[in-house]
């Protein structure tokens, strides 16, 4: 039953934020807003919860959890633990995948402590103060939650995205803008993790992945994906089972670690899944099917040491387990790590010199992106058109990029908080002009010169700490991303790893060592691939050495 809470009209108006931790360096997103006498705590990813409870009574009124990730709600058990009053608000899907945090260390029973919401059921947290949750994509169950608060003077409204995509995911449909029209909140509260990168479509991402393991399988490698418990595992999972190019392939996918005990979980909700994943299911098993192709089972430990023979793909959330699968004797694998900026696993972190025998080893990266990237985080702000934007979770850098965009700072005042800094939200009619940021953009000169082109940028660009990763081999890849030239730096992990890969490949008759062999496409109008792209490790019956 709801209540009300009498104020001081001085407080009734207020509106405030103190992060204490806003997702950098793994330290967890745990943000506390203030509404008028209000408290409420979005979200509790701290892996130490002492800078929250350091008095007996409890740090906030409510808490609310927006999805099962690590990162926002690892620190909730002992939160209700220390707090067991203190009511804690979740969707029901993400209130059954919150014990997955949990698996190692705690062997008594976990107790289920969180409020299901419906959603889009506005619901009375106290007479004056409500809350309505929306899907958001990213993760099932994952909300992003509106907080309205009737103070004598005015309503105000904040909108917490928590981590968000606009795209549909192949178990997640994608937050809908159209929901939210119209709802103008006074403060939003979003994520930044991609700060103004922008992605290609998402299924052209998952194409590439398909692509990469396809022809990694076709050249005789295994195939590893370290991946998070909760998440990425089950949506590959989900492709492979549903791709055109594995759809009854005679192949074995294995399962690993806690992955597999998402996957159960998974499998229990499957009613709250789009319509388009349960019919999928109606006519094959989700997951765990050894009858149809491609199979897919559970591995345990004394299965990791079997891999010698067929190739296969096996994911896992163990990072033991990746230096037992990738043994001396057990082939040669294909590594492939995702680019997510807060991933447990990166092809830096997963250094080849680690594996007993790194010359069967290759390491790469790929972009399967579960959050929006800017050209999406940009439009959902321009569609709510809040008085206040705070981004939160993302690289320093990355998040001064929004904040330096002017379509942007002319229309919004922008916040960007680091741990420990209180930032209050005034509301009013008039717009209070934001102080411009240090400018992320720089003015080159570009000339012509012969058969060679010299691109001249000022020196002050070298300040900025992304620099040193940039210009790490003096190597460039440059490509056209619609009517823009893109420009990369090529760092030393990619250029050893190119060498390796020529050096694996010049003294092997294959694709790559081919005559015909352009474009990454066969060139010989005598074989029956002609035309066709084709991956440098294949082979066919007309093959012509480059030498010859």
């Amino acid at each position: 039953m709801s209540k009300s809470r009498s104020v001081s009209p001085d407080l009734s108006d207020r509106l405030s934020c103190l992060p204490y931790g806003v997702g950098r360096e793994n330290e967890g997103v745990c943000l506390l807003v203030t509404m008028g006498p209000y408290r409420i705590l979005l979200d509790c990813g701290l892996s130490d919860i002492q800078p929250i409870a350091t008095q007996e009574t409890p740090p906030a009124d409510l808490v609310f959890c927006s999805h099962a990730h690590a990162d926002r709600a690892r620190g909730l058990l002992d939160l209700h633990r220390a707090f067991p009053q203190m009511p804690i608000y979740a969707s029901e899907v993400t209130e059954r995948l919150l014990p997955l945090n949990w698996l190692d260390g705690i062997e008594q029973e976990i107790p289920r402590f969180c409020q299901a919401m419906a959603w889009r059921s506005q619901i009375e947290l106290f007479d004056d103060l409500s809350a309505e949750i929306f899907p958001a994509g990213h993760l099932p169950g994952a909300a992003a939650i509106v907080l309205t608060y009737k103070s004598p003077n005015r309503i105000y409204k904040l909108l917490y995205t928590g981590d968000f995509s606009l795209s549909n995911l192949q178990l997640v449909e994608g937050l809908s803008i159209e929901t939210l029209r119209g709802l103008a909140p006074d403060v939003l509260i979003v994520e930044g993790t991609y700060g103004t990168n922008r992605h290609p479509h998402r299924r052209q991402q998952e194409k590439h992945l398909m692509e990469r393991i396809a022809s990694a399988i076709a050249s005789g490698q295994k195939v590893l994906l370290p991946v998070p418990t909760l998440g990425l595992g089950q949506e590959i999972l989900k492709l492979l089972r549903s791709h055109h190019q594995f759809t009854g392939r005679d192949l074995d996918i294995w399962v690993d670690g806690n992955v597999a005990i998402a996957c159960d979980i998974y499998l229990e909700l499957l009613a709250q899944f789009p319509l388009s994943v349960q019919n999928f299911a109606k006519h094959q098993p989700l997951f765990w099917d050894e009858r149809i192709c491609p199979r897919m089972r559970r591995l345990n430990k004394e299965k990791r040491s079997m891999f010698v023979q067929e190739p296969c793909i096996v994911l896992t959330d163990d990072a033991i387990a990746i230096k037992e699968l990738c043994s001396p004797d057990s082939g040669s694998w294909l590594i492939l790590v995702p680019q997510e900026p807060d991933s447990l696993f990166n092809a830096d972190s997963l250094q080849l010199a680690a594996f007993e025998d790194a010359s069967k080893i290759s390491v790469e990266s790929y972009l399967l992106a579960e959050h929006s990237d800017g050209r999406n985080t940009t439009q959902l702000i321009h569609n709510l058109r809040p008085q206040h934007v705070i981004f939160i979770h993302g690289s320093p850098l990355y998040l001064a990029d929004l904040t330096s965009l002017e379509e942007l700072q002319n229309r919004y005042q922008l916040h960007s908080p680091s741990a420990g800094t209180f930032v209050d939200l005034p509301i009013g009619d008039k717009f209070m002009q934001p102080a411009t940021p240090t400018p992320t953009s720089y003015e080159g000169e570009l000339n012509e010169t012969g058969t060679n082109i010299t691109i001249t940028l000022p020196d002050a660009i070298t300040k900025d700490p992304r620099w040193s990763y940039f210009a790490d081999t003096g190597l460039v890849e440059v490509r056209w991303q619609g009517e823009d030239l893109v420009m990369r730096g090529v760092s030393q992990r990619e250029l050893l790893s190119q060498s390796a890969e020529d050096k694996r490949l010049e003294d092997i008759d294959c694709c790559g060592t081919c005559r015909h062999y352009r474009s990454q496409r066969c060139w010989n109008q005598a074989s029956p691939l002609y035309g066709f792209k084709v991956t440098s490790e294949g082979y066919c019956p007309v093959f012509e050495s480059v030498q010859e």
